[in-house]
């Protein structure tokens, strides 16, 4: 694994752990910071988490 797909890695985490997030906000039905604001960061973490670790993966894959 090269530093680069560690990074992309630790974002695709991040990412994912504010979806997690966001959704049990939208489901808690008062969220914190607002329904637009957390549906917001849920539409931009969902495919940030998954670009990122598809990218993370394909990195550490062609370092081999």
């Amino acid at each position: 694994m090269t530093p680069k797909s560690g990074v992309l890695l630790a974002v695709s985490c991040v990412a994912a752990i504010a979806a997690i997030g966001s959704i049990f906000e939208l489901s808690s039905g008062v969220p914190q910071l607002g329904q637009w604001t957390t549906a917001i960061i849920l539409g931009l973490s969902v495919p940030v988490s998954i670009a990122s670790f598809i990218a993370a993966a394909r990195d550490a894959k062609a370092s081999q």
